[in-house]
């Protein structure tokens, strides 16, 4: 019965949405286009048992941070419901522009992480987890320039992924926190060779 499908109409609804919010955006100094982003951690989301509101949220978790703020999350929760938007505002490192420092953020965001349910953890770490990924995939082809495209550069993004993992290692989702401490172990002995070469 098509009742019994895990995404419903609501899902695509949300698909279509984030393709126009995100339509102009590109992964940073890239030519990819963003929603390939938010279609892996989506992916990631439900390959590790997320619900619709789950999915939806990976989806828009970066339409507030990157598409409008306060008014945006507004829009998510009267076209998505509650559940979806504080998923989605948990997922949020800042929601004005210009955007705070990138420590002041990711510091903030840390202390938030800690504290959140699950449903923003499984977002979060399905985010990083997909970054981390892509950062490894890139730095075999850009290598060490790789991290200019950083605000944190090399040992902040590093930091940051590290320290992510131990809120993840403690508070779950187990899988996905071994998953990025695995990617960033292969970063950072990936960097170290390459820049012996």
């Amino acid at each position: 019965m098509v009742d019994d499908l895990p995404l419903t109409a609501r899902f695509r609804r949300a698909l279509v949405y984030a393709a126009r919010v995100h339509a102009r955006q590109f992964r940073k100094g890239t030519t990819r286009p963003y929603l390939g982003h938010l279609l892996g951690v989506t992916s990631i989301v439900l390959t590790h048992g997320g619900d619709e509101d789950e999915a939806i949220a990976a989806l828009l978790h970066d339409a507030v941070e990157d598409q409008g703020g306060k008014p945006r999350l507004r829009e998510v929760r009267r076209k998505f419901g509650a559940r979806v938007a504080q998923i989605v505002e948990g997922c949020t490192d800042s929601h004005v522009e210009p955007k705070p420092p990138w420590l002041e953020r990711k510091t903030e965001y840390l202390r938030q992480l800690r504290h959140a349910d699950s449903s923003v953890r499984l977002v979060s770490a399905a985010d990083k987890v997909y970054n981390a990924r892509e950062t490894l995939e890139d730095l075999r082809t850009h290598r060490a320039a790789l991290w200019k495209r950083f605000k944190g550069g090399k040992q902040g993004t590093l930091w940051y992924y590290r320290e992510v993992g131990k809120i993840l290692r403690r508070k779950g989702p187990k899988e996905l926190a071994a998953e990025l401490d695995r990617v960033v172990r292969e970063l950072t002995r990936a960097g170290r060779s390459r820049s012996k070469r």
